[in-house]
């Protein structure tokens, strides 16, 4: 079958509203490629992405007849190049994307090239939505003061944003203060059908998309598949690169029943997520099917899919049915649209009917109405505890760190004591998408107002909603009253809290949670609670359901049993327990009748004009940016300098020292945090060297564009622990031979002087959590060649390879333990010139007594663009080349 035959059967029409539109059917191609109706339906949206880029380069006919293959095992082993339609990115992994493609230019113009040439070619979405912090909370003017302290600790960066949009072409950006990038996706940006003036035709075809925060999955929801990919990989495919993976294995995860009274969406989530950790489901897809999905509202898949990267997988994802269709039309998407969606899936085969069973490569069930409330920490967000178990698991984690348990400890006065609630939190993108579990959280708060209750003054509550959408409809249920009552007042439309923009506790409790070394812990509705990520000082953190987090925040310690222990008590002294105030399912659905059309209408129709302070920001115009030598927070980076049009050859790595030896599940977090920065810190040095305050410091995430923080900041997680300095925390290593003990950066610098190259040993899911791309960025500028772990997280695995570092994985039987290392031996990576994607890899060792072992790991690079990235030194080099080639 050749590629002409393929283009001329597979081209169709469809006429939508006596509008005539252009596709590639793939019912059609089925008597060249043999049946494929069975295919996952996310597999489908591959395969039309295949066939509508067949060129005999990126796209062969051989990759779609792999697709087809694919049916008989469920696992095909095939590289293939995906052209998602657009790209989504939010402001703190976005800022440093326009800062690379600023430098890109200066690059291309440094070679002699057309700077026009660096723009992207597929639309590009950025979101500002992750640098409001809650700084101020529990009144009714704290939305107005964090607007205020957000613009001006970041109206640099927001006048890059603008330059970057009159420079960029298809380049959009919404305005601080509209709401958090997945929820603008799902009610707004995403059509789940995406239609293109391509010459004379109105070609249509699935809206797909990849974005620089991992929690992208969310609009996996509304049948369109999407996941996070890197800031290097997604800025690549802003410029016509293909994203390079295998063909997926796809596990199937049949959903029956539905949710008992009482249940929420974020039980059912967390149940998921422990579930599929536990299956293992890393580079796969999900994909959810059964008669139960007619039971989960758009709303509750949505919470699901978001969090596909906390149970590990590619993405979640929900086909197209009669409740996307009622979404579409609930968030004021047009008739046509709505109409186009339906006639589309239905034709192409995607369109989910009862009973449909395809073929997988594994399936799981579950049972929904076997779901019980649950919460999920205190540090990893696969961790599901029951509820009535949160006091048990919190004394044992108490133990584990060497703090009082709290079940012995008085709970009746003010004082703040182990296990404490300091911060309850309603935000992130997880649950606030979800006006079932924000409406209980506002009926509860109602209950317990009528009780007489309140929350503990040692909480710090907030109120962070996904999208202005949330406030309209909680005001039309009349919940907003009682929630301000206990002290849940808006505080922003962002991240907040999941990000690690907690802002300050109050004065006493910070004090007392030093002074006395307390555990204290937060409660948060959203999907990440790794150490060291929400506040410095809370070490036990719990992912929530929004009614949860109001009803922690009255109880104020996490050693209460929920189910049988009191959260307070009423007006004449009784007992108010959890079941007194917990909001009926009829209350809820009731509540949830006021969510309308016209909400969504009204909030979206300006989206991209912001107030009149995002207005005011002056705009240089220039196709090139105007570097600014004393800027704190956007700086040229060095990726470029001195690069050449022909790579260097790769040569083997020689001599290089051991910088970190780090355990398992080290994140993203870990490597390079988002959080706040410490004055004593190698950053806060730096800052302070360039006549930055300390109350100015603002935040790592806020900082990214500018690589000499971000350099700093890498590895410098304070709970973070690198056993080459065993017992403490914090970003220090030994430096070898001289022993001195000194911070990661520090030594990293005297290494660069010594012309000594460098390695990270580390244990499983290495690089897991968010898609943090300055992970890759910030050790490929400390001078990492390669790291070597026992297994990598997808995204992060990409990233190195995309800033040129190797990952390399230990085979099975040998790891950093079974090798007794200890951070004072040589490492030598042999084989280096003829690398070949999957293939094993020399690694000789030598010890201090000058012993040798040498060990076989397996390159992790695994596919051929992948090694043609990392043979460039890095993906955006490669572009470049491309671009200077005459061949963007």
């Amino acid at each position: 079958m050749s590629l002409s035959d393929l283009q001329q059967k597979s081209g169709a029409e469809l006429v939508v509203a006596d509008r005539r539109y252009y596709y590639y059917s793939l019912p059609e191609i089925e008597p060249l490629i043999g049946p494929i109706d069975r295919l996952p339906k996310s597999l489908k949206i591959l395969l039309e992405n295949l066939l509508r880029h067949l060129d005999t380069q990126s796209v062969q006919p051989d990759d779609i007849h792999a697709m087809a293959a694919w049916l008989k095992t469920g696992h095909v082993d095939r590289e293939i190049a995906y052209h998602p339609a657009r790209v989504l990115m939010q402001d703190f992994t976005g800022v440093p994307a326009i800062v690379d493609l600023a430098a890109m230019r200066a690059a291309v113009a440094e070679l002699g090239g057309e700077v026009s040439q660096v723009n992207p070619l597929s639309p590009v979405d950025l979101v500002i939505d992750h640098s409001v912090t809650v700084d101020q909370s529990g009144h009714e003017e704290a939305f107005k003061q964090n607007v205020f302290l957000e613009m001006a600790r970041n109206e640099e960066r927001y006048s890059f944003l603008r330059w970057g949009q009159q420079a960029f072409h298809r380049l959009r950006v919404v305005p601080p203060g509209t709401g958090i990038c997945h929820q603008v996706n799902l009610e707004y940006l995403g059509q789940t059908v995406w239609s293109e003036q391509q010459g004379s035709r109105l070609v249509i075809y699935p809206d797909t998309v990849v974005g620089t925060d991992s929690h992208t999955t969310m609009i996996n929801g509304l049948g369109i598949l999407g996941w996070g990919v890197g800031g290097i990989e997604a800025e690549a495919a802003m410029l016509g690169q293909p994203i390079s993976m295998l063909i997926p294995d796809v596990v199937g995860l049949k959903l029956t029943g539905h949710l008992r009274s009482g249940i929420t969406a974020t039980d059912l989530v967390l149940t998921v997520t422990e579930m599929l950790r536990e299956y293992g489901v890393v580079d796969k897809f999900v994909e959810f099917y059964g008669n139960g999905l007619v039971h989960l509202s758009l709303a509750d898949r949505a919470t699901i899919a978001n969090m596909t990267p906390e149970y590990g997988a590619t993405c979640g994802f929900f086909p197209v049915d009669e409740v996307t269709l009622q979404y579409l039309r609930l968030t004021g998407r047009s008739d046509e649209q709505i109409a186009l969606v339906e006639a589309y899936t239905k034709a192409q085969g995607m369109w989910r009917y009862p009973d449909d069973e395809p073929v997988f490569s594994s399936r799981l069930e579950l049972d929904m109405s076997t779901v019980e409330a649950s919460l999920a920490g205190p540090k990893r967000p696969q961790d599901r505890v029951k509820l009535s178990q949160v006091p048990h698991v919190f004394a044992q984690f108490c133990h584990q760190t060497e703090c009082l348990s709290s079940s012995e400890i008085p709970l009746n006065h003010q004082n703040v004591q182990n296990g404490a609630v300091v911060i309850a939190a309603i935000t992130s993108c997880t649950n606030t998408s979800n006006p079932s579990v924000m409406m209980a959280a506002g009926l509860l708060a109602k209950k317990a107002y009528e009780k007489g209750i309140k929350t503990k003054p040692w909480v710090k509550t907030s109120l962070a909603p996904g999208s202005k959408v949330v406030t309209e409809y909680l005001n039309a249920a009349g919940l907003s009253l009682y929630l301000n009552y206990l002290g849940f007042n808006l505080v922003g439309y962002g991240c907040t809290t999941c990000i690690g923009n907690s802002g300050a506790l109050s004065e006493h409790v910070e004090q007392a949670i030093q002074s006395r070394q307390l555990t204290v812990a937060a409660v948060l509705s959203g999907n990440r609670n790794f150490e060291g990520r929400i506040h410095p000082l809370v070490k036990a953190n719990w992912l929530a359901s929004p009614p949860l987090v109001v009803a922690y925040a009255l109880a104020g310690n996490m050693s209460i049993d929920l189910d049988h222990d009191p959260l307070g008590q009423d007006k004449s002294g009784n007992p108010v327990y959890l079941k007194d105030v917990w909001p009926s399912s009829t209350e809820i659905a009731e509540a949830v009748q006021k969510v309308t059309t016209t909400m969504f209408r009204q909030e979206y129709a300006q989206v991209f004009e912001g107030d009149a302070s995002w207005q005011s920001i002056e705009v240089m115009k220039s196709p090139t940016y105007a570097w600014q030598e004393h800027s704190t927070y956007i700086r040229h980076p060095p990726y470029f300098k001195g690069m050449s049009i022909t790579p260097d050859p790769i040569t083997d790595i020689k001599k290089a020292r051991i910088l970190a030896i780090l355990g398992d599940s080290v994140t993203t977090d870990h490597i390079s945090p988002a959080g706040n920065i410490k004055q004593n810190s190698s950053a806060g040095h730096y800052l302070q060297a360039q006549g930055v305050d300390i109350k100015d410091f603002n935040s790592y995430g806020s900082r990214r564009g500018n690589h000499e923080v971000m350099m700093r900041g890498t590895f410098a997680n304070i709970r973070i622990r690198n056993e080459m300095v065993p017992g403490i925390e914090g970003g220090m290593t030994r430096h070898i031979p001289s022993q001195h003990q000194m911070s990661i950066y520090d030594a990293a610098m005297l290494y660069e002087q010594e012309k000594v190259p460098l390695v990270v040993i580390a244990g499983k899911e290495y690089g897991s959590g968010s898609s943090r791309d300055w992970a890759a960025k910030g050790p490929r500028l400390l001078g990492i060649r390669a790291v070597i772990a026992e297994s990598f997280e997808r995204i992060h695995r990409s990233n190195l390879i995309g800033m040129g570092i190797l990952p390399l994985e230990f085979l099975s039987g040998t790891d950093r333990l079974s090798l007794s290392l200890t951070g004072d031996e040589w490492i030598d990576i042999k084989g280096l010139s003829h690398l070949t994607p999957g293939q094993d890899i020399s690694v000789i060792l030598t010890y201090p007594d000058a012993q040798k072992k040498e060990i076989k790991t397996r390159c992790r690079i695994d596919t051929h663009n992948e090694l043609l990235y990392f043979k460039n030194g890095g993906i955006l080099h490669y572009v470049i080349r491309k671009i200077l080639s005459g061949n963007p």
